[in-house]
């Protein structure tokens, strides 16, 4: 007998996972022309990082920070077991999973400060403030090149599309071994 799927990830996190996706490849498209639209994709990151935030203490259980984000001993440790082979599944964010989430979420909030501070009469016409922006912004491409490589290989590792689950919400149900 088949077990059935496990929700896990709900509807608000998915939603604002796929948002921020969407926003932030917008503003990326956009970021050489003129104009307001780069600028209000860069407000609408910064709002769904703000709501993940609040979904992330106020959320349901594989939604909440401290679900997922770990201290950095115990998340050394996941990735000495990565590179060994031996590796726990996790029904949510394994602890890799969870500082990634943490870094993301920083670094689109810095982008979008930093955005924000270019508008300002007191860094008009300065370089260094676009060179810090570009740079935040390269940062989250590097950040986002590594998400995207830790979820192949996670699900190729634990034989689950995790890109599927996070359409979805449901996983396969925990197995002897697998942590919550």
């Amino acid at each position: 007998m088949k077990k059935s799927k496990l929700a896990v990830w709900d509807v608000p996190v998915r939603l604002l996972h796929w948002s921020l996706v969407a926003a932030i490849a917008a503003a990326w498209w956009t970021s050489d022309q003129t104009g307001v639209a780069h600028s209000w994709l860069g407000y609408g990151a910064a709002a769904i990082v703000a709501a993940r935030l609040l979904w992330g203490f106020g959320g349901s259980r594989y939604a909440r920070f401290s679900q997922f984000v770990r201290a950095p001993g115990p998340t050394v440790r996941y990735l000495h077991a990565v590179a060994q082979g031996r590796a726990a599944r996790h029904l949510g964010h394994n602890p890799l999973g969870g500082a990634m989430v943490l870094a993301l979420l920083a670094c689109v909030a810095l982008l979008a400060l930093s955005g924000w501070a270019l508008g300002t009469d007191l860094l008009w016409g300065y370089a260094w403030p676009v060179q810090v922006h570009v740079a935040i912004a390269w940062t989250l491409v590097g950040l986002v090149v590594l998400h995207v490589s830790g979820v192949i290989f996670t699900s190729w590792q634990h034989r689950e599309n995790l890109v599927l689950a996070m359409i979805t919400g449901k996983k396969k149900p925990a197995a002897e071994g697998d942590q919550d």
